[in-house]
């Protein structure tokens, strides 16, 4: 790969404008493939919470979960929520607990392969101690800027 600067220069610039360059492309292409097989990302989240549970979880569980990624909020979780259930991919019970339908595991083993087959991509060249260590300094700049960040 070739980089845009002089590892001189590279060692000056701002973490604020990389960081949001790789935020904005890594969610650019994320998005754009899951509606290329026609979902959103937090429907995606919302399947792959409820799939791969090991306890059955409720609307409200998952909800309050997944609102808090990406700047997502309630009323988008709730919505994202309602589509998948109308689409036939998870179910509600009286009790608000969510379950995966047949059609919905098909669904969702068609996007984790999506989601796999991104994955490799963005990793590409990259290993993973450079991964693992890119993801503790940027942990270092939340921490240090006193920001708060958590994903499960």
């Amino acid at each position: 790969m070739e980089y845009s600067h002089s590892d001189t220069d590279l060692i000056k610039q701002p973490i604020g404008y990389w960081s949001w360059a790789a935020y904005k492309a890594v969610i650019a292409r994320t998005r754009a493939a899951l509606a290329g097989i026609g979902t959103t990302q937090p429907q995606w989240w919302v399947l792959a919470q409820v799939a791969s549970a090991d306890n059955v979880k409720t609307r409200d569980e998952v909800s309050r979960l997944l609102r808090n990624y990406l700047d997502v909020g309630p009323e988008t979780m709730e919505s994202e929520i309602d589509t998948i259930i109308a689409q036939g991919w998870i179910t509600e019970d009286a009790e608000g607990r969510l379950g995966l339908t047949a059609e919905g595991r098909a669904f969702y083993d068609k996007a984790a392969a999506l989601q796999d087959e991104l994955w490799a991509e963005r990793h590409a060249g990259i290993s993973d101690e450079e991964y693992l260590t890119t993801l503790k300094v940027l942990q270092r700049f939340i921490h240090n800027t006193g920001g708060r960040a958590w994903h499960h």
